[in-house]
């Protein structure tokens, strides 16, 4: 493709370019449940910028432009969640997802010696799933979001990787 996707902690300058890529990202999976009022869609630009300054958050760039972020943070159990993770469409399907995903869980093991992944997908975002399976992820449960939408809750063991990754 010619092109070199690099990821990276995100800074504060990139807050706003993630707040913007992930209300473009998250246009289609409000589609897919008719809610528009999905957290991604309604979180605002200080709360973007709250994240960026308290979580684990790595983003993807191609030359200056932000092409892709995830957030992650420890929870009280020492688990830590994943979420938000975002690529822009016309990048999607080149590992840009997975190669974030990395980043998180590997900076959550190194800063926080986390051993366990958890992250929450709607029920019908199969693309989604399917990644996450991809990079070792497995069901776990189910879980109502805040917005209303069904929730499938997945988890993995810190070094846990599919077999075919």
């Amino acid at each position: 493709m010619g092109m070199s996707v690099t990821i990276s902690a995100a800074t504060d300058q990139d807050a706003e370019q993630i707040f913007r890529l992930q209300y473009l990202c998250f246009q289609s999976e409000a589609a897919l449940y008719g809610n528009y009022r999905i957290d991604p869609l309604v979180q605002t630009l200080a709360s973007v910028r709250d994240e960026v300054a308290t979580d684990c958050v790595f983003v993807a760039r191609l030359g200056d432009e932000v092409v892709g972020s995830v957030r992650g943070h420890v929870d009280a159990d020492g688990s830590a969640s994943i979420g938000k993770l975002c690529v822009h469409p016309r990048l999607q399907g080149h590992g840009i997802g997975a190669r974030l995903l990395r980043a998180a869980e590997s900076a959550l093991t190194e800063k926080h010696g986390t051993t366990r992944f958890r992250l929450h997908t709607g029920h019908r975002s199969e693309g989604n799933l399917r990644l996450y399976r991809r990079v070792g992820y497995e069901t776990v449960g189910t879980a109502q979001g805040a917005d209303g939408v069904p929730m499938i809750v997945l988890e993995k063991q810190a070094g846990a990787y599919a077999a075919t990754a």
